[in-house]
C-alpha cells in the first residue's frame, strides 16, 4: 500500500470549485481503486464556512469563561453556537458535541491554516453530503470513481496528541466488521469492528502533514469494501455512550 500527496493545490478559498482545483493536481496521479482523503479545512473553505470574529458578539457566558482562562471571548462564542452539546468545559478546554454528533474539542473549530488573524474555521454543515458531492464531481472531472474521505484532526481520550479521523465519507464502507470470524487459534471474534475510514485519514495525514500546504492524498492498493456507508456511521450511538 502507498500513500501520495496531491501537490500543487493553491490556497482554497470560499466559492472556489474544489474538484477543478483536486482534478488538476491528480489528473496524472490519480487512479481508479485509489481512496482519496481530503483535509477538513479545504471542503469548509470552499463552501464559505468561515467567520470574521470582528463580526461577532460573544455572549455574557462566553466572556465569562474567557476572561477566566485568557481566551478570545469571541471564538468561544463560535465554539458554543457550534455545539449542541457541552460535554466538559474546564481548565480553558471545550470539549463538546457537535451537531453532528460529533465529540471533539471546540465544536471543530479551529484557526490554523486559515488566512487571517480574525478568522475561524467551522466543520462543513453535512461532510458526508460534501464527501458525496466531491465524488461525483470527480467522477465527471477524471472518468474516476473514487472513495473520498473527509478527514479532520481530533484528540483521543485518554490518549495524548491529535490524530486524523473521517468526518465524511462516501463510495466505501467506512467500518470492517470482523465478528462471527475465527483468528488464527480459532477463537470467535465477538467485538472486533475496525474503523477503517479513520484508519485511512489517519494514514494519509503522515504525507499531508500540518503545515506542508497539502491538503490532499490518495491512498492506493487498499482493498476497500466499496458502497454507499457514511461518517455517520463512526458515531458512537449515545445507548452505547458508557459516559454520558
Amino acid at each position: 500500500m502507498s500513500i501520495l500527496p496531491l501537490q500543487g493545490i493553491p490556497e482554497v478559498r470560499p466559492g472556489d470549485d474544489l474538484a477543478r482545483l483536486i482534478a488538476a493536481a491528480g489528473r496524472d496521479l490519480l487512479r481508479s481503486g485509489d481512496v482519496l482523503v481530503v483535509t477538513q479545512k479545504v471542503v469548509s473553505k470552499a463552501e464559505g464556512r468561515v467567520v470574521d470574529l470582528r463580526e461577532v458578539e460573544p455572549s455574557a457566558f462566553a466572556r465569562s469563561f474567557a476572561d477566566r482562562h485568557g481566551k478570545d471571548p469571541r471564538h468561544v462564542e463560535v465554539v458554543l453556537r457550534e455545539s449542541r452539546r457541552i460535554v466538559k468545559m474546564d481548565r480553558g478546554l471545550i470539549i463538546s458535541e457537535t451537531r453532528h454528533g460529533f465529540v471533539c474539542a471546540n465544536a471543530g473549530v479551529d484557526a490554523s491554516n486559515v488566512p487571517g488573524e480574525e478568522t475561524v474555521c467551522l466543520l462543513p454543515i453535512d461532510p458526508d453530503a460534501s464527501a458525496r458531492k466531491l465524488r461525483g464531481a470527480l467522477r465527471e472531472r477524471l472518468g474516476l470513481d473514487l472513495p473520498v474521505i473527509i478527514s479532520d484532526s481530533f484528540g483521543r481520550a485518554w490518549r495524548t496528541g491529535i490524530a486524523n479521523v473521517a468526518v465524511g465519507a462516501a463510495g466505501m464502507q467506512p467500518l470492517l466488521d470482523y465478528r462471527g470470524q475465527r483468528d488464527p487459534h480459532g477463537y470467535t471474534l465477538e467485538a472486533s469492528v475496525l474503523a477503517v475510514a479513520d484508519e485511512l485519514a489517519a494514514a494519509a495525514e503522515l504525507v499531508m502533514n500540518k503545515t506542508d500546504g497539502i491538503p490532499a492524498a490518495a491512498v492506493r492498493g487498499y482493498p476497500y469494501s466499496p458502497g454507499e456507508g457514511s461518517a455517520k456511521d463512526l458515531v458512537m450511538p449515545p445507548e452505547r455512550d458508557l459516559f454520558r
